[in-house]
């Protein structure tokens, strides 16, 4: 089955990235359970680059095919399949945030973004943005499904920096879908 790579998010409109969103099914994840377990052999870099035993995946259908299968038990990372699920090592988050956008339309303002897996995340109640780190160095992340997050990366960050700056909160902050969401560590909305 071909993969159809969503059109770039600059010309989406929040309907547009909802039938995105909808469009991909993923498989039921959260609902397996299975008993036997082993080690897949995998790592995701800080970077987002994907790894099996030492070598990159370079192959941009598997990330998405294996980013499908990915659930967070407590610390640690699983790829899961109905019969077997695999321990996979994460640097620091699975996802990478590489792109945001704005959207006002018909009252609401939504801050979407776009993931390294061609995947989209709307920031809201139930995939808040978290920030960690301190205020020299930040790490903002958005949780993408199920306690798997994806962290912005540079660029991304400076382009919801640019938002917040243009809404104007004190402290640095953002609000998507009613809710606000502070941009530095220990900030409160």
């Amino acid at each position: 089955m071909p993969y159809d790579v969503p059109s770039d998010l600059a010309g989406m409109t929040l309907a547009e990235v909802a039938d995105a969103v909808a469009a991909r099914k993923l498989p039921p994840v959260s609902q397996w359970n299975p008993e036997m377990t082993g080690d897949s052999g995998m790592r995701i870099a800080a970077d987002g680059r994907w790894f099996h035993d030492g070598s990159p995946i370079t192959r941009d259908a598997m990330v998405r095919a294996f980013s499908g299968l990915l659930r967070r038990e407590g610390d640690g990372y699983w790829l899961v399949v109905p019969y077997q699920k695999l321990s996979i090592e994460v640097e620091d988050a699975p996802f990478i945030a590489t792109d945001v956008r704005v959207h006002d339309e018909d009252g609401t303002r939504a801050i979407t973004f776009r993931l390294n897996t061609d995947e989209f995340v709307t920031a809201d109640g139930d995939h808040p943005v978290v920030v960690r780190g301190d205020a020299e160095t930040p790490a903002i992340y958005v949780t993408v499904r199920d306690g798997l997050e994806a962290r912005l990366d540079r660029s991304t960050y400076a382009q919801l920096a640019e938002i917040a700056i243009a809404e104007g909160h004190d402290p640095l902050a953002v609000t998507s879908c009613g809710q606000s969401f502070a941009l530095m560590p220990g900030g409160r909305e």
